[in-house]
């Protein structure tokens, strides 16, 4: 199942992920390179990343349809590769932001692409697990890509950091557009848009539970740093542990997608979101110990990572020749949800703290389960009306 065509697509996410959580673990570091700015500072170019990434999902990832999403994957990486090398050579700091920001437009273009793509190459039948190795790219940035990138910055300079995910991003972008296999339909001339995406039957149920699961994501490790830190008093370090145990966990999931495929999409959905929920409910219970959160981070980010599966997965089969646009869209909901998420948090953790924050969380997935989602053998009608 691991084929050249998955294999770049994974690449190409674990390049476009190691960029979007390189900065914070470097931000001192960084900063230290700027007279005038602080490490807190240095998030604004982050900021600056978010906001070129949501505006590109909006108005760039609609054109894979146009083109192609191979083509356009091709385009997302050239641009992201420019940003990267550009964030490298910054001399000042106003430069590594629109460095940043150019690579955030290519990531609003690039990672819809790589999604479809994903749907367009994999085999009937395995659609989910084709995904779930796509998605594993997410795993390799976060236990991998922001280990390694700490470490290049200590030995060498965090320029070195960007040069290198710059050279990564060019040679992930030359191999792809030497690919020959990446199915049929890669083009279909559509000219889609926001507004086209928004009409396409199911989208409107499709967004709303990935409002709330990002919402439920992101609200809450947001904020489990700063608990671990905080409230239970362990270092930077042991806290560094959770992601780490999350990161396993999502990657640990990529065999299990095939189960997906076997027993259906429709009929795991509320399973697997129900199963979701309870996490965030021991996650609530065990706020007060530390080796307990860390397990958990494990077993959420299994169960996480099939809910992605199920969310993108379901939004890709909606409608094969809208794709970009569709997926552009969800794009983009996630980066608002990301920014929503912090806002409505932070006061409930400092009233409340991680518990209740996790309490919030598995509310907002349990209403996800009121969704039915679309009927089955919508998936395979709109597959062949694109003609595959």
């Amino acid at each position: 199942m691991l084929t050249r065509p998955v294999l770049l697509l994974t690449a190409s996410v674990a390049v476009i992920g190691s960029n979007s959580l390189a900065l914070s673990p470097l931000a001192s570091t960084v900063a230290a390179s700027f007279a005038g700015v602080e490490a807190a500072g240095v998030m604004v170019a982050a900021a600056v990343y978010g906001l070129g990434t949501a505006v590109s999902a909006l108005a760039l990832a609609p054109l894979a349809d146009r083109i192609g999403a191979q083509r356009a994957l091709v385009h997302a990486l050239a641009a992201l590769a420019a940003g990267l090398a550009v964030s490298a050579a910054a001399p000042a700091f106003w430069m590594l932001c629109l460095g940043q920001a150019l690579a955030g437009l290519a990531a609003g273009a690039a990672l819809p692409a790589a999604y479809g793509l994903s749907a367009q190459i994999a085999p009937a039948g395995r659609e989910s697990e084709t995904l779930g190795l796509v998605l594993a790219g997410w795993t390799i940035s976060m236990v991998a890509g922001v280990s390694l990138s700490a470490l290049l910055a200590d030995l060498v300079h965090w320029r070195g950091v960007f040069v290198t995910l710059a050279g990564l991003a060019a040679g992930v972008m030359f191999a792809i557009r030497q690919a020959p296999e990446w199915g049929v339909g890669s083009v279909t001339g559509a000219a889609t848009s926001p507004l086209t995406a928004l009409r396409v039957p199911g989208i409107g149920r499709g967004l709303l539970v990935c409002v709330a699961y990002m919402i439920a994501f992101y609200g809450l490790y947001s904020y489990l740093g700063a608990h671990l830190q905080g409230a239970l008093g362990r270092s930077t370090a042991a806290s560094g542990l959770a992601p780490l145990a999350y990161g396993l966990g999502f990657g640990a999931a990529v065999p299990i997608d095939r189960m997906l495929d076997r027993h259906g999409p429709q009929r795991l959905r509320p399973v697997v979101f129900a199963a979701l929920s309870l996490v965030y409910l021991a996650l609530a219970v065990a706020a007060g110990s530390f080796m307990l959160l860390i397990a958990l981070c494990l077993v959420w980010g299994v169960v996480n990572h099939l809910g992605l599966n199920l969310i993108v997965g379901r939004l890709t089969t909606l409608d094969p020749r809208q794709r970009g646009a569709i997926l552009g869209l969800n794009s983009a909901v996630t980066y608002l949800s990301v920014f929503a998420a912090a806002l409505l948090y932070r006061p409930v953790f400092d009233q409340a703290g991680l518990a209740v924050c996790a309490l919030v969380s598995a509310g907002c997935v349990a209403l996800t389960l009121a969704d039915r989602g679309r009927a089955p053998g919508h998936a395979a009608a709109g597959e062949r009306a694109a003609g595959r």
